[in-house]
């Protein structure tokens, strides 16, 4: 008995059904069965029906050969992979292995490798080491100093009891242990995850699905882009819009030529034995079919290049592919193969004489196709006619012409056997497709011309890769011709670039690769094998890689790139767990905003570092100075009051400046190497500016006797502590530019989440002032002490106007080395 179950639900030692079309869930031996054929290309990408015989019937083979003791031949064996698909035939078989333990399961386990730490992890990690190192010395260093002065007070008098002793010490801790809650930056993973989860969840409204959550910041630093053509910057909506009958017949959807036909007139001009030999050609060696669009409109379904062709067979009225296929049964097909750029079927077919032939049909590369033939179809003689080297010539030109034009170039040709198979079979049943094409005795039937449009934005999205410094290369499977005029056209190849066939790149040794690099742009005629040498290579020397891919055989390229980008309509399953984003539109211009998107995260935790080392500094710096001065060792900044301004530093900071959006200028400068410093000139210049100007007037705030009241005074303490906040809360908007351009208010109202957590620390300020009272040991200030704190605070806009005028050069004197200097300043 037969019952249906879910693939869940499927044990080791199940025997499971095969039919056509289903896919294989899980590994197993062939135990009952005929004529079975898989598609294995999930595993060896090429789409070759692979034959398999029952497990007896291997075994009984087996045996003869070793009997016979011939030669020892491959015979087909009786394993069943997961991921593959039944193309022929039905068979039982028995369930091996389940799970991570099938072939499937291995490959998508292989995927899960631990993910490497990004240069911005790398570089956060050794900063957190190190402000945490420092933070903890200056922790120690306050709590000697603090020490020290208690017990040296003693000589005026020791106290009395040995609990104020003891309170007095802890008083002394908490100020010591609020000063390390202060310095150490624990702020910093909750401001790169918000930075990342923000960016994220934006980057899906951008087409842009985040499956590894530091792919975002990691493509902000990309170096080079390697893209596929079809669909990613082009259409895929291919179509005729020229190709040549034979050798001579020319014809175009607009003809431009007294010699051309248009498209429309081929059946007046075109004998109908000649026009129905194409079109057999055509409907016979295809897989696509009519179907339905998601608006249930009628439209061809399949590979795009083939419906392009169907669509041509109904615009020259043509007999229906359906009728064909159902009057002409198919002996044998041939899928395509990357190897041979070519596919093709074999039909049996009646000829004029009603005499059985069998007529295969190939389709394929044009160039490819034209080198298999020895003769050509002939329109004015209505047969077929010797290839001749004008012929030949002729061809060859007209396949360029449509190359340079950026067309996508398909040839078609056919040969007739009297019998089948032609030569016999070999050990595994099957005819070699080198029967096929055996002394070149194809016949040429013509070559197409198909034109697969630009994606809309695609140049402008090349060139803004380009002004950001990113390099975009190419890599097709198209001949050379037709992707450097395509390349030409997008803006990727440029006068001195190269271009290269996959076969002539991978011959090359690692020292030429390296001489060829850096100038090359496109490469065409390539594999996924191809691509993935490439980005190892680009890797190894030191780019940091995005690529593009929609098949099974991309994973590994897509794997082993710093960011993968997998094709969310054409992609397959296993191209999509192999990448770190998914393009939800298949479409270049996405990838661009995925680099602003990337350079934002990166600017976002520059801005937080920037101002959470200017509050750590300024608070550092304040209570060690205020405590060590103070006659009863109390700072000026309480422990609650340190709080606060770590709540403000840490979370509300992060929430503020993590999530600017991102702006085109963005991709005015060129990506950040791996070895550039996390916290660059310009931003020390900041941090140290608006430390010593908050530093200084907080000190004379205190000390001075500008405001009339004692140092222990708590209106001077409040008034110093409502300064400090205030500075902070001003500063935030300073950090907003990492750069040395002044209108730092640029885009601000864009970030409603700042303008809240503006709004909320300014109230938040009030009311802890006004209201706190003795929680957090202030007092209510009246209008003029209000301005002083409001009006000092301002002055941490106008003071980072002038240190940002400051030029970088001035400093170069701390930088003695040249190689250090263009490090941090970016000057020789």
């Amino acid at each position: 008995m037969v019952i249906q179950i879910s693939i869940h639900d499927i044990q080791v030692g199940d025997i499971l059904h095969l039919e056509p079309g289903d896919i294989v869930p899980v590994d197993g031996i062939f135990i009952e069965g005929h004529n079975l054929k898989c598609d294995e290309s999930a595993a060896t990408g090429e789409s070759d029906a692979v034959r398999k015989m029952s497990w007896l019937e291997c075994e009984r083979k087996a045996n003869e050969q070793e009997q016979s003791k011939g030669q020892q031949v491959h015979l087909p064996d009786p394993f069943i992979i997961s991921g593959a698909k039944i193309l022929e035939g039905v068979c039982s078989y028995l369930v091996i292995s389940i799970g991570e333990n099938s072939y499937f399961g291995r490959t998508m386990m292989a995927l899960r490798t631990e993910p490497e730490s990004t240069p911005l992890q790398e570089k956060l990690n050794d900063l957190a080491e190190m402000i945490a190192k420092l933070g903890s010395i200056a922790g120690l260093l306050m709590l000697l100093a603090l020490l020290i002065r208690y017990f040296v007070g003693w000589r005026f008098g020791v106290p009395d009891q040995a609990t104020t002793i003891v309170l007095d010490i802890m008083k002394i801790l908490i100020v010591v242990v609020t000063i390390v809650v202060v310095a150490v930056p624990e702020g910093l993973p909750l401001a790169v995850t918000l930075a990342l989860a923000y960016a994220t969840q934006r980057m899906l409204k951008d087409n842009n699905l985040v499956r590894v959550l530091a792919a975002c910041e990691t493509m902000g630093n990309a170096t080079t882009v390697c893209s596929d053509k079809t669909g990613t910057l082009t259409q895929n909506k291919m179509t005729v819009v020229a190709g040549t009958f034979g050798a001579t017949f020319e014809f175009a959807k607009k003809p431009t030529e007294s010699s051309q036909t248009a498209i429309a007139q081929i059946p007046q001009q075109v004998p109908k034995e000649a026009l129905d030999l194409i079109n057999q050609s055509i409907a016979m060696n295809s897989t696509a079919f009519e179907g339905e669009n998601e608006k249930g409109e009628p439209c061809f379904v399949g590979n795009k290049t083939e419906t392009a062709l169907l669509q041509f067979s109904r615009d020259v009225q043509a007999e229906h592919y359906n009728t064909l296929r159902t009057r002409w049964p198919v002996e044998q097909a041939y899928p395509f193969s990357s190897e041979r750029k070519a596919m093709a079927t074999v039909m049996q077919y009646s000829d004029r004489n009603q005499k059985t032939v069998y007529r295969v049909h190939v389709k394929g590369a044009s160039e490819i196709i034209l080198s298999l033939c020895s003769s050509v179809l002939s329109l004015d003689q209505d047969h077929a006619r010797e290839l001749t080297t004008e012929d030949y010539d002729q061809v060859e030109r007209t396949i360029q012409t449509y190359a340079t034009r950026s067309l996508r170039t398909l040839g078609l040709a056919y040969r007739d056997f009297d019998h089948w198979p032609p030569n016999g079979t070999n050990e595994e049943g099957d005819v070699p497709y080198e029967d096929l094409v055996q002394d070149h005795g194809l016949t040429f039937l013509g070559v197409f011309g198909i034109e697969d449009p630009l994606r809309e934005g695609v140049p402008e999205a090349v060139r803004a890769c380009q002004r950001a410094g990113v390099v975009v290369r190419m890599v097709t499977g198209d001949n050379l011709v037709t992707a450097k005029s395509i390349a030409t056209q997008c803006g990727i190849y440029t006068p001195g670039g190269e271009v290269m066939e996959g076969p002539v790149f991978r011959k090359l040794s690692p020292a030429e690769m390296d001489r060829v690099l850096p100038r090359l742009q496109v490469l065409a005629r390539s594999s996924p094998e191809d691509k993935r040498i490439l980005v190892s290579r680009l890797r190894e020397l030191g780019d940091i890689v995005a690529v593009t891919g929609d098949g099974t055989n991309d994973g590994p390229a897509l794997k082993m790139a710093d960011v993968g980008f997998s094709m969310g309509i054409a992609g397959t399953e296993v191209a999509k767990e192999a990448s770190s984003i998914i393009l939800m539109d298949d479409n270049f211009s996405s990838i661009v905003k995925a680099i602003m998107w990337g350079r934002c995260v990166n600017d976002a935790v520059k801005k937080f570092l920037e101002f959470q080392l200017t509050v750590n500094i300024t608070a550092v710096i304040l209570t060690f100075i205020s405590a060590v001065a103070s006659t009863d060792q109390k700072s000026v900044l309480t422990a609650v009051q340190l709080l606060w301004v770590n709540l403000i530093m840490d979370t509300f900071a992060a929430l503020a400046l993590a999530t600017d959006p991102p702006t085109p200028e963005l991709l005015d400068r060129d990506p950040e190497p791996r070895t550039a410093p996390l916290i660059t000139f310009k931003m020390w210049k900041m941090i140290i500016g608006q430390a010593i100007f908050q530093i200084t007037v907080t000190l004379v705030l205190l000390y001075s006797s500008v405001l009339n009241y004692p140092t222990e005074s708590v209106v001077l303490q409040t008034v110093v502590f409502n300064t400090f906040v205030f500075c902070q809360i001003f500063n935030e908007v300073n950090c907003r530019r990492i750069d040395s351009k002044l209108n730092i208010f640029s885009n601000i109202l864009a970030n409603k989440f700042f303008i809240a957590i503006f709004i909320i620390c300014g109230l938040g300020q009030v009311l802890i002032v006004q209201f706190g009272g003795a929680a957090f040991q202030v007092i209510g200030l009246d209008g003029a002490h209000w301005a002083i704190a409001i009006v000092v605070g301002l002055l941490s806009l106008p003071i980072g106007v002038i240190i940002r005028m400051i030029p970088d050069n001035v400093f170069g004197f701390l930088f003695p080395n040249s190689e250090t200097r263009k490090k941090y300043l970016g000057t020789e």
